[in-house]
């Protein structure tokens, strides 16, 4: 298809002029942008990190009210049962929230995974999510597939903001697991939590060995595109977001006053006050204009014509569904009839064949048959001639026995006297 759609490419001469007046099509973006609005915008997330590094807080933060709930504690939590003593399992949990800024809607579909990583064991504690993220795939491949595909509700997973543990040292084998698992099925973001831990240079070597591992593990995360015809402002606004990986993020709903007098969202210590939308504090306006502001349908187009398009196709593959790409060529008709013709004569020919080779195959046998009779009868007939001359033999034999007694002479037959016979009763 690639060879073909640049053939097509190079044959069609593009003629570029400029109009001396105003069509009006300039105004097509205006027309999208109302159509948009009056639809209103989608977002599907995944969050996943351990508990207590702040994921809760940092969604509520990142839309400026309370989306997510807070946690349960431990003692009112429902009971669990667990496979084993220390082994929490992991559980998948959506909330649906619907939020409007200056007249836009925006429809949030955030999936937690609360039991992630608390357990002794967490071997596998990344199968249910990519379980989760697989059967969201499964279910738009279905409706996408039915006869009515006038509704087709998107819940595919369009970003997974990965939480990863303030250390200072490196990813843990559990963060790489999951990473690997996922990276080619979701748009991948990963964020250091709760930064205000550390300080500044330990932040940064933390980005260097973690940007370390995932290029050594060869993990694709999701980086915005950087397009030609972009802006200079787009274009470093795009590899400031790039070079800003991972984020070191801190959240916070509560409002604190500055030294100089200013309310802002924020965090006070003994030592300072740490801002949320503080581009210098910590990377928050980063990551919020990466998943929001500049880069939501980006996300979006992503998942679908790439990681969801991988995923079909690797589905349907192994259902045994390959693609037959002579339906998409152009033809000739004359070129295709001709190619029809010989694929008759040569179907015709080859049941000749098939048929000449029955034919000689029964031949052959009833050829082999028939010598059999024939053997069988020139057996039988020696057989009978032998019996025949046996008996002729036997016969002559006898003719001659009855010649030769014929020959000698006869003797007078010899008188024999009666004798009497005693009559009546014996007493």
């Amino acid at each position: 298809m690639a060879s073909v759609d640049k053939s097509l490419d190079s044959e069609v001469k593009i003629i570029r002029r400029k109009l001396n007046s105003f069509v009006g099509f300039a105004n097509l973006p205006k027309q999208w942008h109302r159509k948009s609005v009056r639809r209103g915008f989608s977002l599907n997330f995944m969050v996943v990190g351990e508990s207590g590094l702040g994921k809760t807080t940092l969604v509520n933060t990142l839309f400026n009210r309370e989306v997510l709930k807070k946690p349960k504690e431990p003692e009112e939590e429902d009971s669990v049962e667990s496979d084993a003593p220390g082994n929490t399992p992991v559980r998948i949990e959506t909330t649906k929230a619907e939020i409007e800024e200056d007249g836009v809607k925006l429809t949030l579909n955030i999936i937690t995974t609360p039991g992630f990583g608390d357990s002794l064991n967490n071997t596998e504690a990344w199968k249910p999510i990519v379980d989760e993220i697989d059967s969201r795939f499964d279910r738009y491949l279905e409706a996408e597939s039915r006869v009515n595909r006038s509704q087709v509700p998107d819940e595919r997973v369009h970003a997974l903001l990965y939480f990863v543990e303030p250390t200072a040292h490196s990813l843990r084998s559990l963060d790489i697991e999951l990473m690997k698992a996922v990276h080619q099925k979701v748009n991948l973001i990963p964020i250091i939590a709760k930064s205000d831990t550390l300080v500044d240079d330990e932040i940064d070597g933390f980005k260097q060995r973690i940007l370390a591992d995932i290029r050594y593990q060869q993990i694709k995360v999701f980086e915005p595109s950087v397009y030609e015809n972009d802006d200079e402002e787009t274009v470093n606004n795009s590899r400031a977001l790039i070079s800003s990986y991972p984020f070191a993020v801190i959240g916070s709903m509560n409002e604190v006053t500055t030294p100089d007098g200013r309310t802002v969202r924020g965090r006070s210590y003994p030592w300072g006050t740490i801002e949320v939308d503080n581009g210098d504090h910590n990377d928050f306006v980063r990551l919020r204009q990466l998943l929001i502001r500049s880069n939501l349908e980006e996300l979006k187009e992503t998942t679908s014509e790439i990681l969801y398009e991988n995923y079909r196709s690797e589905k349907l593959l192994k259902m045994g569904i390959e693609q037959d790409n002579t339906v998409f060529k152009e033809f000739d008709p004359m070129t295709k009839q001709e190619e029809e013709r010989a694929l008759h004569e040569a179907k015709l020919a080859k049941m000749e064949a098939e048929m000449k080779a029955v034919f000689q195959q029964k031949v052959s046998e009833k050829e082999k048959k028939l010598q059999r009779s024939e053997a069988d009868l020139f057996a039988r007939h020696k057989e009978m001639k032998e019996k025949l001359l046996k008996q002729i033999k036997l016969l002559e034999d006898k003719k001659a026995q009855l010649e030769k007694q014929k020959s000698l002479p006869q003797e007078p037959p010899v008188s024999s006297t009666p004798q009497k016979t005693r009559k009546g009763f014996l007493r």
